[in-house]
């Protein structure tokens, strides 16, 4: 072999080297790059952030534009792109928050801006844990919010829940699973991540009105008074014996029609308990026992007669 113009590859070049773990510095720089990424980057256009910027209840950053033509897009392709990013976090303008950044203007003149905490100045971005409030949207250092007492925004005096205070860009296991909770929570409240109620409320309760339901706080406040003791009024009937629709329905057709609903239900019940009534009473005889047996008498004598006894 050999001088034939190849190589003769040793053992050294032929057997792989084997797969090793991150070291924690490599880890942290990593990480470090993900994060600059997602603080420069609108992650559905990759286009640089620029003002004004909104967050999901996840914490990421994104242009407001690009969320208003994700929203208005009827291209299936980009949508499904954006989805991928987005993974169902943003569904309205309600999902998310402006956040307010305070731009550095006393540092050196440069295309990229770069934000400062408006408390301590010290720069908000990659490497640093910044935090803003819902639903003022002010963005500050998470140490800043802490060390402050008081549950009100440090800029526009707006109170707001320990809860609400959002990790921008969240790295940490710990406040990922936080931000999850709290999204989870405030669905079953029928609030959005704005702290604004979610679409469609305002529709359900119309719809539970014209199918005469009552809504789920009558419920709750009728258990409350049963178990105080407190009797609530009865609700007016017709003249067919219906109970007349709730007053909260005050479209008169819609009014109408549930009392119209109401009295053929009632109407229905009598209807039944008649034919039932009918059906029991033809299975007996009468209780006149002089009339001739015959074929007209019920099954249960039908064929038999009584002997009189003999003196």
């Amino acid at each position: 072999m050999g001088n034939d113009g190849g190589s003769i590859p040793t053992r050294r070049e032929l057997v792989k080297e084997a797969a090793r773990q991150k070291t924690t510095t490599e880890l942290k720089e990593s990480q470090l790059e993900q994060q600059d990424y997602y603080w420069s980057t609108d992650p559905i256009t990759q286009k640089p952030l620029r003002p004004p910027i909104v967050s999901d209840c996840n914490g990421k950053l994104y242009n407001k534009d690009s969320i208003l033509e994700y929203l208005l897009s009827e291209d299936d392709g980009k949508k499904a792109d954006a989805d991928r990013i987005i993974q169902g976090a943003v569904k309205s303008l309600k999902d998310v928050v402006e956040v307010k950044f305070e731009v550095d203007r006393d540092g050196p003149a440069s295309k990229a801006q770069k934000w400062i905490c408006p408390i301590t100045n010290k720069p908000l971005g990659p490497g640093t844990k910044s935090v803003y409030l819902v639903p003022c949207g002010h963005a500050f250092l998470a140490s800043a919010v802490k060390e402050v007492s008081g549950e009100k925004c440090l800029q526009c005096n707006e109170p707001y829940a320990s809860n609400d205070i959002i990790p921008i860009v969240p790295a940490d296991a710990l406040d990922i699973a936080r931000l999850s909770l709290r999204a989870r929570s405030l669905k079953e409240k029928g609030l959005t991540h704005s702290l604004k109620k979610a679409s469609g409320g305002k529709k359900r309760k119309k719809n539970q009105e014209a199918n005469g339901d009552p809504p789920a706080n009558c419920a709750s406040t009728a258990n409350e008074s049963a178990a105080n003791g407190v009797s609530q009024p009865a609700k007016p009937k017709t003249a067919s014996g219906a109970t007349e629709p709730s007053s909260n329905i005050t479209h008169a057709s819609t009014a109408s029609l549930t009392a119209k609903v109401l009295a053929e239900e009632e109407a229905r019940k009598k209807r039944q308990k008649m034919v039932q009534n009918e059906n029991i009473a033809s299975l007996f005889s009468p209780n006149d026992q002089d009339k001739h047996r015959g074929k007209k008498n019920d099954f249960m004598s039908r064929g038999f007669t009584i002997s009189t006894p003999q003196k």
